[in-house]
């Protein structure tokens, strides 16, 4: 720290909050700690009576917390994102696509763990809206060795931590219904309603659907017509447990899906099936939780398929930390612990 004129301290940066007082009308801080002093702040600065400044001393291996913020920035944005202002040496990520917000975890622990930086940011495979907030940076200090946002910048490479995948534009999904009940008019479909309203919500239309008794070579049938039609997302409602009746994974499995798992670690959600077909479109067999849970394994793994990511096994293995749905008397899915990783 050290004093100068107020007339010579364009670019030093303040080391504490200067006050500005106007009788009868205001009292408050008219420059925070951390400033960098202007040209045009002078003039204000000596109304106030500030002829002389304490300021930091900087020299050229140390950066501002706004220099080190917009350097942190670089590391984590990607396409579909835009900067909210510097403020406070804090700079913010938001969206400007609704689709999933993912993050390199592994690389951002590893971020986190040099001294005096930090990045925080949304649960990875988050679905988001345009305009929500993703992450935020800042250093801990007012200044920084240059060298530790040299050696941040090394750590991290060319890829960027952070990336926003949209939602695909123009799918089409289609539902074969199984079940002895809803095929021989026994009971009311009331599972293609909630699917068909969960598909909406992320711009894809139900365009196809069919009805099947429990019999494999028949639900096998009712899946080709829907391929045929030229869907990009195939869904099957019902059959899905260990009832000798239950016949919907054999006949996803008969319809030439390759199946990534039959079962997840989620409540509600447990006998969730999901597959990929030679061309790339997913094939999911939904159990009847989907039907009746405000939230389940469904609503975890839609945004991802409509989004485009390819789902792994392993990304709905460990799903089993944060997999437990409390069913809470107001939901707030997804902004809640449930399928958070």
């Amino acid at each position: 720290m050290k004093l100068i004129d107020t007339k010579d301290a364009v670019g030093h940066v303040l080391c504490h909050d200067l006050t500005r007082i106007v009788p009868g009308e205001s009292k408050d801080a008219q420059f925070r700690k951390g400033h960098v002093v202007t040209k045009d702040d002078i003039s204000m600065l000596l109304s106030m009576g500030k002829d002389h400044l304490y300021v930091w001393e900087v020299d050229e291996n140390t950066l501002h917390e706004n220099e080190a913020a917009d350097r942190l920035a670089r590391l984590c944005e990607s396409e579909h994102m835009r900067r909210g202002e510097v403020k406070e040496g804090k700079i913010e990520l938001f969206a400007t696509e609704d689709g999933v917000f993912t993050v390199d975890v592994a690389r951002m622990d590893a971020l986190n763990d040099l001294p005096d930086i930090m990045v925080a940011s949304r649960h990875t495979n988050s679905p988001v809206k345009a305009g929500d907030k993703l992450a935020g940076t800042r250093i801990i200090p007012l200044l920084i060795d240059q060298r530790r946002i040299d050696e941040a910048e090394a750590l991290m490479g060319s890829e960027p931590l952070m990336r926003l995948t949209p939602y695909r534009k123009g799918l089409k999904a289609g539902i074969v219904v199984t079940g002895n009940e809803v095929f021989h008019g026994r009971i009311t479909d009331k599972f293609t309603p909630v699917v068909e309203k969960k598909l909406a919500a992320l711009g894809v239309p139900l365009t196809q659907r069919r009805v099947s008794d429990d019999n494999t070579e028949n639900i096998v049938k009712a899946i080709a017509e829907v391929r045929a039609s030229g869907v990009d997302i195939v869904l099957c409602s019902g059959g899905m447990s260990v009832d000798p009746d239950d016949r919907t994974p054999a006949a996803i499995r008969d319809s030439g899906a390759e199946i990534v798992t039959y079962g997840a670690p989620v409540l509600p959600g447990a006998m969730f099936l999901l597959g990929y077909y030679a061309d790339g479109v997913p094939v999911m067999g939904l159990p009847g939780c989907v039907m009746y849970s405000r939230a389940s394994i469904f609503d975890i793994v839609l945004p991802r398929v409509v989004a485009g990511i390819r789902i792994a096994r392993r990304d709905l293995t460990r799903l089993g930390n944060g997999g437990l749905c409390l069913q809470c008397e107001v939901c707030t899915y997804p902004n809640c612990g449930f399928g958070k990783e």
